[in-house]
């Protein structure tokens, strides 16, 4: 069965990494809650998509150089109101949910990784117990490699557009085999059958990101990924449950 994951607690549905978007989505038939994470300056893990605060809420400043509580005070754009949550608190509201973490190590506003941030995040998901529900991902290969070096949890690469097509498949299976990564992530319309059929010939794991749309929703349902993200949870089950339908009569 292709798995849905909720794409930063359903950005179309319930405004960008929202309190009430991950709230609703511990309570969806579906299997992963997508995120994304940062540091504060004085310790804290934060949620939230973006390295800074002005793409998404009323205030301005990169993540890692404010406080938790400077974080905090921001107001989602389109959030109902909601503010950026720590990641103890997604821990909480996910606690007793039969969803799991999908984790995405994000890195700063500069583009590179937060120093020994990955070794944190690990260490706050063990003590919550969630360390065993969470699945990592990055498109930065070196934050793969922290992730490799501090847990044994799944991880899959996010390979962009511009990576697949200025790399190329072939050359993406020969990187993750030596960086011991088992699963890839394509940005939807780029997935097609004889990509994915390359991919997983390579051992590999194969899913997309960014499948919003019904169309799209319907192309990886198709294609059989093994998971797809979604700005739109609701639509994503729902369709899933009327092909399951369709296959059973």
């Amino acid at each position: 069965m292709t798995r849905i994951a909720s794409h930063r607690g359903g950005t179309l549905e319930f405004g960008d990494s929202t309190p009430r978007g991950f709230s609703a989505t511990a309570q969806m038939p579906l299997e992963e809650v997508e995120f994304d994470v940062h540091p504060t300056i004085d310790g804290a893990i934060m949620v939230h998509h973006d390295a800074t605060l002005e793409g998404t809420t009323d205030r301005s400043g990169a993540i890692a150089t404010l406080t938790e509580a400077e974080v905090r005070s921001a107001v989602i754009n389109y959030g109902a109101g909601g503010n950026p949550i720590s990641l103890d608190e997604l821990c909480a509201i996910h606690a007793e949910s039969m969803v799991d973490f999908r984790c995405e190590i994000k890195p700063g506003a500069d583009g590179r990784p937060y120093p020994d941030f990955v070794p944190r995040v690990v260490d706050l998901l063990t003590r919550h117990d969630m360390l065993e529900r969470t699945t990592f991902s990055s498109f930065l290969v070196e934050s793969l490699d922290a992730i490799a070096a501090a847990t044994d949890r799944p991880m899959l690469w996010l390979v962009s557009p511009p990576v697949l097509r200025q790399v190329g498949p072939a050359a993406v299976i020969e990187l993750c085999k030596s960086h011991e990564i088992s699963e890839i992530g394509v940005h939807v319309d780029t997935a097609d059958a004889a990509l994915m059929a390359q991919v997983q010939d390579a051992g590999l794991d194969f899913g997309c990101w960014s499948a919003h749309t019904a169309t799209q929703i319907e192309k990886v349902l198709t294609l059989g990924v093994k998971v797809f993200t979604t700005d739109r949870p609701t639509l994503a089950i729902a369709i899933r449950t009327r092909w399951r339908e369709g296959a059973t009569r």
